[in-house]
């Protein structure tokens, strides 16, 4: 567990600045299928730099961000020191240390692959209030849409330390129905982000598993990447098409 909550500590620079957002059609759907009013409170689950949070905070809810890394709680703080209803906790998704039955909808915003699945779902059902939803949601990068993205995804294999063991594309609606009581319904929506090359740097180093700076193969990732920038940048910048995935269920 602690190296799950700890891999992510020289990284969350680069999270803030770079990580993907969550489409404005996210919001939508959490009105319109889970019943979500500016009243509704919600616990973000492993909540990291605070990007998930931002966009219920923007709709009115109060928000519990729940995350165990310390500098990503910080980074969060500061992001989001503006939201009067952005609560922070030292927790984990085993232990939220959220009251019984006190928020109306968890979320878990590209976090939920780094939880014990069993002990999290009997704290989920203990936060929950009757009739609340769980939504877990991710930005999956298109792996092969572009000449760009089925190159870097070769980038990736090439230089990770454990890409292919911590994807969390397994996480698809058949295993998340299997797990859920009550099954799960899904939506996906279209996202993008226009990257220049520092920009393309900082998304890849905003990752737990490539190598980072003190890393000896470092210098030869970043000129690699360089490489693979000039072939397919256009007016200097490079376009990254991801699905947003979003996976509800009921309690």
């Amino acid at each position: 567990m602690t190296d799950t909550v700890e891999r992510f500590s020289n990284r969350v620079e680069n999270y803030v600045k770079y990580r993907p957002h969550y489409p404005p059609a996210v919001l939508e759907l959490f009105r319109n299928e889970m019943g979500l009013t500016p009243d509704s409170v919600i616990a973000d689950i492993g909540s990291g730099t605070g990007i998930s949070s931002e966009l219920f905070l923007k709709n009115g809810n109060t928000v519990y961000g729940v995350e165990p890394n310390e500098k990503m709680r910080e980074a969060a703080e500061k992001y989001l020191s503006s939201f009067s209803n952005f609560k922070s906790i030292n927790g984990t998704a085993e232990a939220t240390t959220l009251v019984d039955n006190s928020v109306e909808v968890v979320i878990a915003g590209q976090a939920f692959h780094w939880f014990d699945l069993e002990k999290t779902k009997t704290e989920f059902k203990r936060i929950l209030k009757p009739g609340g939803h769980i939504a877990l949601m991710w930005n999956e990068r298109q792996l092969d849409t572009t000449p760009y993205l089925r190159e870097y995804e070769e980038f990736l294999l090439k230089y990770s330390n454990d890409y292919e063991v911590v994807r969390h594309d397994k996480f698809d609606a058949k295993v998340l129905d299997d797990y859920f009581e009550n099954g799960v319904a899904a939506a996906t929506f279209p996202n993008q982000q226009i990257f220049d090359f520092e920009g393309v740097k900082g998304r890849l180093l905003s990752a737990s598993y490539v190598p980072s700076e003190d890393d000896t193969r470092y210098p030869e990732m970043i000129e690699e990447l360089k490489t693979l920038f000039a072939k397919h940048a256009q007016s200097d910048k490079i376009t990254v098409f991801y699905d947003t995935n979003v996976y509800y269920t009921k309690y």
